[in-house]
C-alpha cells in the first residue's frame, strides 16, 4: 500500500480512465459516447453531494462539542496499554459509526488521537486503522442512505417496491447479526494485527495537541459580538428543533431520512456548542475534511454516468444475476455491490445504479426486497475499507495519508465479509 496507493483523487482520475476503457470494450460504445456520457453525468450527484457534505459537517461538529470531548477524555483516561487502546477504539468508533456514518468517522479519530495522547507505545497507523475499520458497519445503521431512502416517500423505485420501514432493514434479524457479529470480531482481528516486535509506528505527542476552535476570549463590546456570544439565541433556535423533532416522530413514528439525521445532529450541535460563535469556529473546522469530497465527487458522478448510460453497470450485475439462485442471490447481490463500490463509492449514488436491475432478479427468485437494498448496502459499506475516498474525514484529522492505514483495512475487510455474507445468506 505504501508503494502503490496514490491519493484517493489520482484513484478516481485512474478509475474514470478504467471504466472509460471499459465501456468502449465491453458495451462497444465508442469514444464519443462515453466522453458524452460522462460530462453529462458529471454534476448528477450534486443534491447527494450536499446532503453528504452535510452529514459529515454536523457529525464533526457534534462530536467535537465541548461534552463529547470531555467524555472522549474520560474515556481514554481508562486506557494503558495498546492493546486495549486498539480493542476501545475499535469498539467506540463502530457505536458511533451505527449511529450515523460521518459522526463515527469523526469521533473514531477525534478519539484515536486522544488515546495516542496518553498510551504509550501504541501504533499510531493501526490505531487510527482501528477507528476507521469500524465504518464497516454504518450501512447497517441509523445512516444507512439505503435503507433511508427505501424509507422515504417518493423515492425512485417507490414504483416498484413500495416504501420499506427500517425494520425490515435495520433492524431485521439478519442486520442485527451482522452488526453484532463485526461488534465482537473487528475488535479482536484488529488487536491481532498489533506487531510486537518490529516496524511499530509511533507519534510525537506533541503534534497531536488540538488546535483551537473556541471563541477567542475577548470581551464582547460591539452588538455584533454580543450576538455572535449569546447562549441564548442558540438555546431558541435550538428548541425550535428541538420541537420540530418532537412533532417528526410524533407524526411518521421511528423514520428515518438523511434529511431528518442531518436535521437532529445540526441542532444539538448547536445546542451542545453553546453559543452561535463556538458552533461557526466548529462548523470552519469540519469543512475542512469535505474538501475531499466536494471535489471528487463529481467525477464519481461522471464515472456512474458512464457507467449507467453505456450499460456497463448493468452488465456487471448481470454477470452476477445470471450466476444466482435463491440462495445465492443475496451474496451475489452483495459481492457485485462491492465491486461497484470501486467505481461509485456513494451508497445513494450506487442504488440508483443497482437498484432496477438487483430489484427485478431478487424478486424473480423470491427474494424480499428489503434483503436485497440490505445486500447492495453491505456491499457498498465492505469496500470502503480498500476504497480511500470515505477515509478523507478521518485521515485529515490524524494527518496520515491513505497508505498508512490500507494495509490494515484490507485484512478487516476479509474478515468481515465472512460474516456478512453468512448473516445475508442463512438468516
Amino acid at each position: 500500500m505504501q508503494r502503490y496507493l496514490p491519493d484517493p483523487f489520482l484513484f478516481v482520475v485512474i478509475l474514470t480512465l478504467v471504466v472509460f476503457v471499459m465501456g468502449m470494450i465491453i458495451t462497444r460504445s465508442n469514444p464519443v459516447e462515453m466522453v458524452t456520457f460522462w460530462g453529462e453525468g458529471f454534476w448528477n450527484l450534486l443534491t447527494f453531494a450536499m446532503q453528504m457534505v452535510l452529514i459529515l459537517v454536523t457529525g464533526y461538529v457534534l462530536a467535537s462539542s465541548p461534552l463529547f470531548k470531555k467524555g472522549l477524555r474520560k474515556l481514554a483516561s481508562l486506557v494503558s496499554k495498546p492493546g486495549q487502546a486498539i480493542i476501545f477504539v475499535t469498539i467506540v468508533s463502530l457505536a458511533a459509526s451505527w449511529i450515523n456514518w460521518g459522526f463515527g468517522l469523526v469521533i473514531g479519530a477525534l478519539f484515536a488521537k486522544e488515546l495516542a495522547k496518553k498510551v504509550e507505545k501504541v501504533d499510531y497507523r493501526l490505531l487510527i486503522a482501528s477507528a476507521y475499520s469500524g465504518f464497516l458497519v454504518w450501512h447497517g445503521g441509523f445512516s444507512g442512505s439505503i435503507p433511508l431512502t427505501i424509507a422515504t416517500p417518493d423515492h425512485f423505485t417507490s414504483d416498484i417496491i413500495g416504501v420499506i420501514p427500517t425494520s425490515a432493514t435495520i433492524f431485521a434479524p439478519f442486520n442485527i447479526f451482522i452488526v453484532i457479529a463485526l461488534f465482537i470480531t473487528l475488535p479482536i482481528v484488529n488487536r491481532l494485527m498489533m506487531n510486537q516486535k518490529d516496524n511499530q509506528f509511533y507519534i510525537d505527542r506533541s503534534i497531536l495537541e488540538d488546535k483551537n476552535v473556541e471563541a477567542a476570549s475577548v470581551e464582547a463590546n460591539t452588538p455584533a459580538e454580543k450576538l455572535e456570544n449569546s447562549w441564548i439565541l442558540s438555546m431558541v433556535i435550538g428548541i425550535l428543533g428541538l420541537a420540530f423533532m418532537v412533532y417528526y416522530f410524533t407524526t411518521n413514528g421511528f423514520s428515518l431520512n438523511l434529511d431528518i439525521v442531518n436535521f437532529i445532529f445540526l441542532f444539538f450541535g448547536i445546542l451542545l456548542h453553546g453559543t452561535p460563535r463556538r458552533f461557526i469556529n466548529s462548523v470552519s473546522e469540519a469543512v475542512k475534511g469535505a474538501g475531499g469530497i466536494i471535489i471528487q465527487f463529481p467525477f464519481y458522478a461522471g464515472i456512474m454516468g458512464m457507467m449507467v448510460a453505456s450499460g456497463l453497470a448493468a452488465e456487471m450485475s448481470k454477470w452476477f444475476v445470471n450466476i444466482s439462485n435463491e440462495l445465492t442471490f443475496p451474496f451475489f447481490a452483495f459481492l457485485s455491490a462491492g465491486i461497484v463500490n470501486f467505481f461509485v463509492p456513494s451508497g445513494g449514488g450506487q442504488w440508483a445504479v443497482q437498484a432496477p436491475i438487483m430489484l427485478m432478479a431478487g424478486e424473480e427468485l423470491g427474494i424480499g426486497a428489503a434483503k436485497t437494498a440490505m445486500a447492495v448496502a453491505w456491499g457498498d459499506a465492505w469496500t470502503n475499507m480498500i476504497q480511500p475516498f470515505w477515509a478523507l474525514p478521518a485521515l485529515a484529522i490524524a494527518g496520515l495519508s491513505a497508505k498508512d492505514i490500507m494495509g490494515f483495512c484490507v485484512i478487516a475487510m476479509l474478515v468481515s465479509g465472512l460474516f456478512i455474507s453468512i448473516g445475508l445468506v442463512f438468516i
